[in-house]
Parts: C-alpha cells; sequence; structure tokens
C-alpha cells in the first residue's frame, strides 16, 4: 500500500465523488443498486471471512487532516483511496461501525459478502455502496478483469492510515 499527497489530475472525480458520496448520505433512496434484496437483510447473518487481503492494491489519492474544524475531529483524516482488485482478489473482513465510507465501482464487478444479508451482493461499474454503522463485510473480485473502486471515507484517530 502506497500514499500519495493531493494529486491535482484527479481533482475533477474527486470533486463529482464527493458530491456523490455527500449526496448520497443524506438522500433517502429505497435501495442502492447492488443491494441486498429485502428478504434476505438480517444481523449477523454471515461468518466473518478472510482477515489478510490479498491482490489487492491500496493507494490513498488524498487525504484531509480535519483537526482544525475542532476538538471533536482531532485527528480524524478524510481520505480518497482507489483499490484496484485483480480476478481472484480479495478486500479482508473488516467493519465500519468507527469509519463510514462510500464505495464507487468504477470499473469491472466485484462480489461483496456483508454481515447483513444472508446473500453474496454484486455490484458492477457504477454502483455506490454505503458503508456505515453496524456492518462488517469483505470483497472478492469474481470476475476476470480487474475490479477498481474508489473509496471517500473518514478514518478516525485510533485507525491506521492503511486500514481497508
Amino acid at each position: 500500500m502506497t500514499s500519495k499527497s493531493v494529486n491535482r489530475t484527479p481533482l475533477r472525480m474527486i470533486l463529482a465523488f464527493g458530491l456523490l458520496a455527500t449526496t448520497a448520505g443524506f438522500t433517502a433512496a429505497p435501495a442502492f443498486a447492488g443491494d441486498c434484496p429485502a428478504d434476505q437483510v438480517g444481523v449477523d447473518v454471515t461468518k466473518p471471512g478472510p482477515s489478510m487481503p490479498k491482490d489487492v492494491t491500496d493507494e490513498v489519492i488524498s487525504s484531509i487532516d480535519l483537526s482544525s474544524k475542532g476538538d471533536a475531529f482531532k485527528g480524524t483524516m478524510f481520505r480518497f483511496r482507489k483499490l484496484v482488485v485483480q480476478p481472484g482478489g480479495i478486500v479482508p473482513w473488516h467493519e465500519h461501525s468507527a469509519r463510514p465510507a462510500n464505495i464507487l465501482v468504477a470499473e469491472g464487478s466485484i462480489t461483496e459478502y456483508r454481515s447483513t444479508c444472508k446473500v453474496p451482493i454484486e455490484h458492477a461499474a457504477g454502483d455506490v455502496t454505503p458503508e456505515f454503522g453496524a456492518l462488517a463485510h469483505w470483497w472478492q473480485n469474481n470476475g476476470k478483469v480487474p475490479a477498481i473502486l474508489y473509496s471517500a471515507d473518514i478514518l478516525p484517530p485510533a485507525m491506521d492510515e492503511h486500514t481497508m
């Protein structure tokens, strides 16, 4: 995993994704593309998956230290990352109680195995998935081409910058 300083080349993409992420967070919608079917929703219905990443790169494109926004944000980072998950690759089991995120599938497709859904969820290019609250999950690229994901998340001070 690598970290870079702010790169202005993808600025338009970052701004567009930020607007999309903000809108998704405040818009009430009945379901998102690639969401769990209503009759398959539950609590802790999927067992924890793999604990180690496999064939995935995670690049921090940009990050903002939110400490200047007050004591409640001291040490908190707002990150924008690009993840490339190769065919057969895995983003390991992790949870989102302290780290809300929005994931955009830019290319390819990827399967999500989440604690709140009895069946795997297939996410196609163009899908945006909100990740927050009592959610734990892992992802696997079961396709034949790399899945390219963009993640915007809020990283609390207690978490390492390389947290998936």
